[in-house]
């Protein structure tokens, strides 16, 4: 077989002759009969083909350069003020590639572009789109560090910690620039399932922990002090969560947001109503639930910005039918203690889910139980269960709730405030300024709403330029 390489594509000829001699020291190991160390084999063969791509990278870059004396740029002029070399980074490792740089016509120190970078779509300093957005990838799932280990057992992405962090935040700062946008072409894309019979809307609150200056102690400092002392204290993120759910009220798909304690929540808020109306139009017999747990804030926030003016219908607001139970099942070891409050739970849920007169029936059973005013430890939970009960009771109902095969738990939401908060940015000894912490919540945020891929690509796309011979 004969392989013909044009003259201007040596380096990848060069390449592939490399893998070809590498497959061939490993065919004749195989046939000898001997045990074979197959994961060198795998890591030879690897760094080989990851030759030929990074040569077939350095071929396309060079095709994309547009090397004139003058270059049109979104409808302005620009003129060359030299050539240089730049090094590009992709998948395989990094390629140097010549380049001709620009300066827009009137600027004397304005910012010299290059039209394989403007083309291509790298970010600055030269990261490939698809290379930046692999990194943003494995930050938003774990810390920079076990990024950069991942990689190396991957074989892919030969970069330090300190790249993996700066790409990752860099794709995080254009994508939470735009967010806005991006999460409205994204709605407008999504299809609804035909399965689809509701749509679920919640917002709850998580302690994060943020770094925040802390004031110098007075007179001079000891040695060794900091010189820019900082406390980690724990604030308030938000998440939310839009799900739609089937004819038993069965999550069918969750599109997951997040906000940093100083993010605006109201902004937040709008989005969710955004999404719902765009649902409605496309499917127009969704019904819609608010379901929050039992905080005056979360609840009237949602219901301020989900209001039947807003979205065109009226949306019905419930408990979390499992802070109910949690908050029953605390006063029922109170007044039966041990394993006769487990029965009793079971009945009181049994009677929420299908009695119109549950809750009177249960407050009446707290109330004479005696022990409305007995402690354990701090709280008095029989009569906390009283208040919830008291407080909660127009939006507890479940009966019709369950009739027209509506959800009346906010597990998603629940859940959520794990995976996005809990399981990235409340690692020990973490703590999170509030842009930075911004970048990887709303990354994260979209890669758990399985939006990542479109969502990126959008991100990414405004860095496309044509660069045109004036």
């Amino acid at each position: 077989m004969v392989i013909e390489v044009p003259e201007e594509l040596k380096d990848l000829g060069e390449a592939m002759r490399e893998v070809v001699a590498a497959v061939t020291t490993a065919t004749r190991a195989a046939v000898s009969g001997r045990a074979v160390d197959y994961a060198q084999v795998e890591r030879e063969i690897g760094e080989r083909v990851a030759a030929v791509e990074r040569a077939v990278h350095r071929g396309l870059l060079g095709r994309l350069e547009v090397d004139r004396e003058q270059v049109e740029i979104g409808g302005a002029r620009y003129t060359r003020v030299g050539h240089s070399e730049a090094t590009y980074y992709t998948m395989a490792g990094p390629v140097v590639v010549a380049r001709a740089l620009y300066r827009r016509d009137g600027e004397r120190n304005g910012k010299v572009v290059d039209a394989v970078s403007l083309r291509s779509g790298a970010l600055d300093g030269g990261w490939l789109p698809q290379t930046a957005r692999a990194m943003a990838h494995l930050v938003q799932q774990g810390t920079s560090r076990e990024a950069e280990q991942t990689a190396v057992q991957l074989g892919r992405l030969p970069y330090s910690r300190c790249s993996f962090e700066r790409v990752a935040h860099q794709v995080g700062e254009l994508y939470v620039g735009a967010h806005a946008d991006i999460e409205d072409a994204l709605m407008d894309r999504f299809v609804v399932p035909r399965a689809a019979n509701s749509v679920s809307v919640s917002l709850d609150r998580v302690a994060t922990p943020m770094e925040e200056p802390r004031p110098r102690p007075a007179g001079r400092p000891k040695k060794g002090a900091a010189k820019r002392p900082v406390s980690r204290v724990f604030r308030m993120a938000y998440c939310a969560t839009v799900t739609l759910h089937g004819r038993e009220g069965q999550a069918l798909h969750t599109i997951r947001y997040g906000r940093m304690p100083q993010g605006n929540v109201d902004s937040l808020c709008d989005a969710l109503a955004g999404d719902v109306v765009a649902l409605l139009a496309k499917k127009r017999d969704l019904q819609v639930v608010l379901l929050t747990d039992g905080a005056p804030e979360l609840r009237d926030r949602l219901a301020r910005h989900l209001d039947r003016e807003r979205i065109g219908v009226t949306a019905r607001q419930l408990v979390d039918f499992w802070h109910v139970v949690e908050k029953l099942g605390r006063a029922a070891q109170v007044i039966h203690g041990g394993a006769d409050a487990a029965p009793v739970v079971q009945r009181w849920k049994l009677l929420l889910c299908n009695s119109t007169r549950a809750v009177p029936r249960i407050l009446g059973e707290l109330e004479r139980s005696g022990k409305r005013h007995v402690r354990i430890g701090d709280s008095c939970p029989v009569h906390d269960a009283i208040t919830y009960l008291e407080n909660q009771r127009e939006r507890m109902g479940y009966v019709v709730a369950r009739l027209l095969g509506l959800p009346i738990g906010s597990g998603n939401v629940e859940a959520t405030c794990k995976s996005l908060v809990g399981l990235r940015l409340k690692r020990p000894g973490a703590r999170w300024k509030e842009s930075t912490g911004a970048h990887i919540i709303q990354l994260r945020a979209l890669a758990l709403s399985d939006r990542w891929d479109d969502g990126i690509a959008l991100t990414l796309r405004p860095l496309r330029r044509a660069v045109r011979a004036a």
